[in-house]
This record gives structure tokens, C-alpha cells and sequence, in this order.
């Protein structure tokens, strides 16, 4: 699954080996107790992420429908603070719920649709949807945007630049902002000067990037 396969998860998956990667490449330079804590955040990247690709294939399914039945599919885009993800919102199950999804540039084009819904799965025209996380009862916070009534003209076009990986990994970047104050704080705990600082201020901002991926960003 490689990051221009095209596949929802690609991206995600992508970040997380280079967050592992980062983390592997300044193990080697660390002391005793510095590659210790190099080891529990790759060891709890690694966990989450395991987790997360789980929900998103149905090994954990993020909700519990029952019997397979068609329901109403509206897209909406949630902006809140400094995460923007995609929600699937989901009518004809007793009352409205909202389940999480990795971006897939069919969601810029998604209107108003049927879907067909398992204990597993969420399928919209055909195309298989992806969770990432599991599904809420009540609106997520935040601004919500719901998808045109009928599909842009230029969607697709949009769609192609929105999905480039230094787009993504721009928007995603914008938590690192927070983290040389995580760097200061365990140089602080741990010392190390000036080396582990910087290994702390690499880790802490790829590790903001990863959540982000893993979490279902929407660069859209």
C-alpha cells in the first residue's frame, strides 16, 4: 500500500513508517534512559495504529447495526480547532449518527446518497468507506459543512491537489507547533542538552503529524 496507491489507508499508514522510522533512526545515539523513551512512543505508535487499522477493516467494528439495511449518506466536514475530518452522516437508523471516515477524494463529490450498512462495513455507491473511529450519537464539535446538494463541476480537479502528500503533510505539520515546548520539557526531565533536544523536537513533531493521519485528517 504504497502513499500514491490511491487507497484511503495509504496515507496514514505512510506517515506512521516514517514516524517509526525517525524514532529507529535516533535510538542509536540515545542513552539508556533516552532510548528507553524512544522506545515507548514507537512501541504506543505502533499500538494505536494497530488499533485504528483494525477499526478501519472491521476487525473492530466501530458500531453495531445488526442485520445489513440501507441508510441515507450525507458527507460533512468538521473544522474544530485544528482538526478537520471527515464524517459520514448517517439517517435511517432510528435517529442521526456520525461515523468518522479516511479522507477519499470520492467524499468531495459525495451528495446526498444511499448506503448499505453492516456490523462492518459502510458502502456508498458502491465504494467502500474506511472508519476512523468509532461512530457518535450526538453532532461532533465543532463547524460542520455538508457537501453541495449536487457535485461541483471542478471536484475533481480539487480532489487531485488536495490528496498530494506535501499538501497533507503541510496541513497535518501545523500541531508541531507545540513541539519544542514537549522537547524543553523533557530535556528538563531527563537532560541531554542540545542532541536531545533536537531528537526530542523531531520525535515530538512527527509524532503530532502521525496523530493527525492516524486520527483521519481531511486535507479538503
Amino acid at each position: 500500500m504504497s502513499s500514491g496507491s490511491g487507497h484511503p489507508l495509504a496515507y496514514p499508514v505512510t506517515v506512521t513508517f516514517g514516524a517509526l522510522a525517525v524514532c529507529a533512526a535516533w535510538a542509536p545515539f540515545g542513552t539508556l534512559d533516552q532510548v528507553a523513551g524512544i522506545a515507548a512512543v514507537a512501541l504506543g505508535v505502533a499500538g494505536y495504529t494497530a488499533y485504528r487499522l483494525a477499526v478501519a477493516f472491521g476487525v473492530l467494528p466501530s458500531w453495531r447495526s445488526g442485520t445489513a439495511r440501507t441508510v441515507r449518506v450525507t458527507r460533512v466536514r468538521q473544522q474544530h480547532r485544528l482538526v478537520s475530518r471527515s464524517w459520514l452522516q448517517i439517517e435511517g437508523t432510528g435517529r442521526p449518527r456520525w461515523l468518522p471516515v479516511y479522507f477519499d477524494p470520492a467524499l468531495v463529490t459525495l451528495t446526498k446518497t444511499e448506503g448499505e450498512l453492516t456490523d462492518r462495513t459502510m458502502h456508498v455507491g458502491g465504494r467502500r468507506f474506511y472508519p476512523s473511529g468509532r461512530v457518535r450519537d450526538v453532532e461532533p464539535p465543532g463547524r460542520l459543512l455538508d457537501n453541495p446538494s449536487r457535485p461541483d463541476p471542478d471536484a475533481d480537479t480539487h480532489a487531485a491537489k488536495v490528496t498530494r502528500l506535501r499538501r497533507r503533510l503541510l496541513l497535518d505539520a501545523q500541531p508541531t507547533v507545540a513541539a519544542p515546548i514537549a522537547a524543553l520539557l523533557w530535556v528538563y526531565i531527563d537532560g541531554g542538552g542540545l542532541p536531545a533536544f533536537l531528537a526530542a523536537v523531531t520525535i515530538a513533531a512527527v509524532c503530532s503529524i502521525w496523530l493527525s493521519a492516524i486520527r483521519g485528517s481531511d486535507p479538503s
